[in-house]
């Protein structure tokens, strides 16, 4: 695919020489000599890039760059003068050019800057495409459940958005996100951007927990060249990447105490500076961080900055374990296996009425993504078009609870005033940590929950063992 190039000159030795060397180099290139030929050419040969030179009769050059950007923003435009200068380079560049050359032009060097211009719209062309394709795959719509847990999250998401959209000023406040391993954080993350009124910014994300300590400050900062031994050339960082859009920080409790305090810095500031700069720039950015750990104990015990806890939890949202989800399991589930099959080659797979029990009994450790991989693993490995228990891999010691006919007591045996079920629970969970030695992970596995869930009943209950 040939790429077209319009090249306004009034020199027209210069402007003829020009284009038959794009042409003869395999691009499409047409001449004119006064900016008001060559703004009534844009229109019909719609070029993705354009020559134009300072001097012309008529509209000078910089008025006929200024048409253009606001005509017709994507073209490129390539400045041309035979008087050079700094200060015309900056006002060219202000203007909105893509560059800038003096002439006599050494026709090699234009070809170079051509391609690389051309390589850029190719680039942002992709990042433009891939965006979209985040964008259809993000949002509220993606969060699957329609239980009351689930219903409550959305309607406070969409409360934050729809009050982020009435903001008149400054940037949205923080957001944490909260809640056990494979919950679905980064997915609500994800709707808090793209429902929102920066969907058409970048939205970058980064692991805190997947890169070591020692080079996260730079993967988010960015360097200097020559900062450190291998910094070779400067490196922006996410935050630069991410200016008029979201920082998503995952596992954010996982972040060093130094680097810790240059986040809370970003967020009151809102500037950064690079490893080895020596000047701090102005970032607009809206940060999203995640975790599943309780950071109100990181707190406690001195590992995670309480003004940096406070700043983040401006907005706070927590997610519902799978187990709290009740009928949301089935319909996950089914939601996965329509998906899969197709991915797979295997659709109309169904569930035996066992398989569909023991998905509804199991308790889900690992919460969405177990079961979105509980269910591919069925797909992969299902006979005849038949999901049984076997096919699930559910995984037997982390099977706690009994099946549902055998966890409900039998309408007789049912107490006639009825039940106290908080008393019940803290009754229950008591003995399990009774019968482990006030062991909470064993106590956890007895249960059915997770490490984190019986830490947060036992707070609430105020359970210790100098208590019982």
């Amino acid at each position: 695919m040939s790429h077209a190039v319009l090249i306004i000159d009034d020199e027209e030795i210069l402007a003829k020489n020009i284009r038959l060397y794009l042409t003869r180099h395999g691009y499409e290139a047409r001449a004119v000599g006064s900016g008001e030929e060559g703004l009534a050419t844009l229109d019909h040969f719609n070029p993705d890039l354009v020559l134009l030179d300072l001097q012309l009769p008529g509209l000078d050059g910089l008025d006929v760059l200024r048409q253009i950007r606001a005509r017709a923003g994507h073209i490129k435009v390539v400045m041309m003068t035979a008087h050079g200068g700094t200060s015309i380079a900056v006002e060219a560049m202000k203007a909105g050019a893509y560059d800038y050359l003096t002439k006599p032009l050494v026709l090699s060097e234009l070809k170079l800057l051509l391609d690389k211009a051309i390589g850029q719209e190719r680039l942002e062309g992709a990042l433009a495409y891939y965006q979209s394709r985040q964008a259809e795959r993000s949002g509220l719509d993606k969060l699957l459940g329609e239980s009351p847990p689930m219903q409550a999250l959305k309607r406070k998401i969409q409360q934050f958005v729809e009050a982020e959209a009435r903001l008149t000023e400054g940037e949205p406040p923080a957001v944490l996100i909260t809640g056990e391993t494979g919950t679905g954080k980064e997915l609500v993350a994800r709707a808090f951007h793209f429902e929102g009124s920066r969907r058409d910014q970048p939205f970058v994300e980064l692991n805190c927990a997947s890169i070591p300590a020692s080079l996260l400050e730079a993967e988010l900062f960015g360097f200097e060249r020559g900062a450190f031994t291998d910094a070779k050339a400067r490196k922006l960082g996410l935050v630069e990447t991410a200016h008029g859009g979201t920082l998503f920080l995952d596992e954010i409790g996982e972040m060093e105490p130094a680097l810790q305090a240059k986040l809370l810095k970003l967020l009151e500031d809102r500037r950064l500076r690079r490893l080895g700069g020596l000047r701090d720039q102005t970032v607009d950015i809206r940060v999203i961080a995640a975790t599943h750990q309780r950071l109100e104990e990181r707190v406690q015990h001195g590992l995670f900055r309480s003004d940096l806890f406070f700043r983040l939890r401006i907005l706070h949202v927590e997610l519902p374990p799978l187990r709290e989800r009740g009928e949301d399991v089935m319909r996950l589930a089914q939601a996965f296996l329509a998906r899969l099959g197709r991915r797979y080659g295997r659709t109309g797979l169904r569930l035996t009425p066992a398989a569909e029990q023991a998905l509804q009994c199991y308790t889900w450790p690992g919460n969405v993504r177990e079961l979105r991989n509980s269910i591919e693993h069925a797909v992969l490995l299902a006979d005849e078009g038949v999901i049984d228990v076997a096919h699930l891999a559910l995984c037997p010691a982390l099977q706690a609870l009994p099946p549902r006919d055998e966890a409900l007591p039998s309408s007789a045996d049912f107490p006639e005033d009825g039940v106290d079920l908080e008393k019940l629970e803290q009754r229950l969970i008591v003995q399990a940590l009774r019968k482990t030695g006030w062991n909470v992970t064993r106590a956890a596995k007895l249960l059915g929950l997770s490490r984190d869930t019986l830490r947060y009943r036992m707070e609430k209950y105020r359970l210790s063992a100098e208590d019982t």
